[in-house]
């Protein structure tokens, strides 16, 4: 009995308690809703007006100069290095020997693969003759058909190897570094010269997408370099990316002739100014004037008496902070750029 009793103060007590957990938070959530709508009731909210403005859509991008080409020069055949040509510095032209490998095993290869082909030469013939008196099957002159034909494969590669021993530079430009000494011996696949052609460069920058949207192919782009600050080089775009990479940006490429009087070298910072014709003026607003980002075309003008009307517009283009709107609003309307969380169509506002 006893025991029943003070279960039954127990859930009293716990009750009174879950009320006044309860009226507690009423009461705090009705004075924080006092603070947003004010002591009148209507929700507080910044406003701004549409007007007509120019878009600026110039903007800048900063990226690295690479070269128009850069090859690590790799060796085809085994020998040891008989000669190097060229140094570091060196100014080459496409089909210039710069190393030479002695020959020796390769000379032997092909020795011995044009013997065999030779002798497979003379076998053939005998063959056939045989075949056409019936001394041999048609199996067996196919057979030394195709052991002809493996020959002379055999020897085409020997020559290829005895060529192989004179390295030439596949591009025209500058030996930039060079990694092999004279009496050294290489295999296939060993580096021997890194070599550049800097005749051209190529800068490197990125685009968001409210930019790059504006780019296109042959585009002329200003270029300015904190190492020749009174200079100025021209360049034109030669690559947009079609895809966004990890961090949602375009990878865009801007060719740029590079004279030797310029000076300019791979890996230097650079800036791309890209410019564009002056626009005609539209109606602006924030971006922040949406509800739930600009993709829901939705905004809140505001009307007489202080009334939050929803509204849908046609937005255009996106540049930084501002959006350009094509149809939905005139100029002078009354937007809503914050607050619109506490709103629905006709809500009471108290713009700040």
């Amino acid at each position: 009995m006893k025991r029943g009793i003070i279960t039954i103060i127990v859930i009293i007590i716990i009750g009174g308690l879950i009320a006044w957990v309860l009226t507690n938070n009423k009461k705090e959530n009705q004075e924080k809703i006092a603070i947003v709508t004010g002591d009148a009731g209507a929700v507080v909210v910044k406003t701004a007006v549409a007007k007509k403005d120019t878009l600026n859509l110039n903007f800048t991008a900063n990226g690295n100069f690479v070269a128009n080409q850069d090859l690590d020069l790799l060796a085809e055949t085994s020998g040891r290095v008989t000669s190097i040509l060229v140094d570091e510095g060196s100014k080459v032209h496409k089909g210039q020997i710069l190393v030479r490998i002695d020959p020796e095993y390769a000379s032997l290869d092909l020795q011995n693969a044009e013997a065999s082909y030779q002798k497979l030469k003379t076998d053939q013939k005998r063959y056939q003759s045989s075949f056409e008196t019936g001394g041999v099957t048609q199996a067996q002159l196919d057979e030394i058909t195709l052991a002809l034909r493996n020959a002379e494969t055999a020897v085409q590669q020997a020559k290829r190897r005895v060529q192989d021993s004179y390295i030439k530079s596949p591009i025209v430009g500058i030996v930039n570094q060079r990694m092999i000494e004279h009496g050294a011996f290489v295999s296939p696949g060993v580096p021997l010269f890194n070599i550049v052609d800097v005749s051209k460069l190529k800068l490197k920058v990125n685009a968001n997408e409210s930019q790059v949207v504006n780019l296109k192919i042959g585009d002329r782009v200003k270029i300015t370099s904190s190492v020749f600050p009174d200079q100025t080089f021209q360049g034109k775009i030669s690559f947009i990316a079609p895809k966004s990479d990890n961090t949602l940006t375009y990878p865009v490429e801007i060719e740029v002739s590079n004279p030797e009087a310029s000076n300019l070298k791979a890996g230097m910072y650079a800036t791309a100014t890209f410019e564009f014709p002056k626009q005609e003026p539209r109606i602006i607003i924030p971006r922040t004037a949406f509800v739930g980002g600009v993709n829901s075309k939705k905004i809140f003008v505001l009307e007489e008496g202080n009334t939050a009307k929803i509204q849908e517009v046609i937005p255009g283009r996106i540049v930084g902070d501002q959006v350009e709107i094509l149809g939905g609003l005139t100029e002078g309307d009354t937007v809503i750029s914050s607050g619109q969380i506490n709103l629905i169509d006709g809500t009471k506002v108290k713009p700040l």
